[in-house]
């Protein structure tokens, strides 16, 4: 690769420093109502006042910190519906993306994501490997072999209230990404859309109710009097999947 090439696809720094204070807001690090300083997050992050400050107007622009006179930026309210309302919109677009791709998949494409599924399984047992991003790297090129850009771009922004850094340690979750995803390749492998789509359904929607429960525990909701069962959510898109 060239250093061109390597520059095109680096992400700018202001991208980069709102998707890790992105992580931090959606992890409960950063929790609303939290007074944003400038000065004291560039320290932390080792840069200059100019990019956070760039990586904060994006984050507005998005919803997750405001901007207000004569205060700065503070961190936005994080509802519990919207969050759980974004994993049911990846849900949807990850299911359909799935299926897509189930259609048209090359031989050297499922060779690629056998090798990141077999990847996944050798390293879940060890803590500091970064699951997620193998996991990120298989959505990624599922969304690739669908053909479907607006689709693919609509997922990631409802992959932002998805805190990546957060996934690793959740208890179980490893286990679970590993098995919801031999489910999606078997499907791949089988050309079969209806079970590709159930089962990319099934990871997101499990994946969230972890997240959900974590920060429940972590105090940014109030628990549930009767939580429902793991994966028996009330509005539950793998029910809707083969239809």
């Amino acid at each position: 690769m060239t250093p061109t090439a390597m520059r095109t696809n680096a992400p700018r720094l202001p991208d980069a420093l709102a998707a890790r204070l992105r992580d931090r807001i959606m992890a409960g690090d950063l929790r609303p109502g939290d007074h944003l300083h400038l000065e004291r997050l560039a320290e932390e992050l080792g840069v200059s006042v100019t990019p956070v400050r760039e990586a904060l107007l994006a984050l507005r622009g998005d919803g997750f910190v405001t901007l207000e006179p004569r205060r700065g930026f503070t961190v936005a309210p994080l509802d519990c519906q919207d969050f759980e309302d974004a994993h049911r919109l990846q849900a949807v677009i990850g299911g359909e993306l799935a299926a897509r791709a189930a259609s048209r998949i090359s031989a050297a494409q499922l060779a690629e994501l056998a090798a990141l599924h077999e990847e996944m399984q050798l390293s879940s047992p060890f803590v500091l490997v970064d699951v997620g991003e193998l996991v990120t790297r298989f959505h990624t090129t599922v969304s690739r072999v669908a053909e479907s850009p607006k689709l693919a771009w609509f997922l990631d922004v409802a992959r932002r209230y998805t805190p990546h850094t957060v996934l690793s340690d959740l208890p179980d979750w490893r286990e679970i990404a590993v098995a919801d995803h031999h489910a999606v390749l078997s499907a791949l492998q089988h050309r079969d859309p209806v079970a590709a789509r159930v089962g990319m359904q099934r990871h997101v929607v499990r994946t969230g109710e972890l997240l959900i429960r974590h920060l429940q525990q972590r105090g940014l909701w109030p628990e549930p009097e009767n939580p429902p069962l793991p994966g028996r959510s009330a509005s539950h898109p793998e029910q809707r999947g083969g239809r």
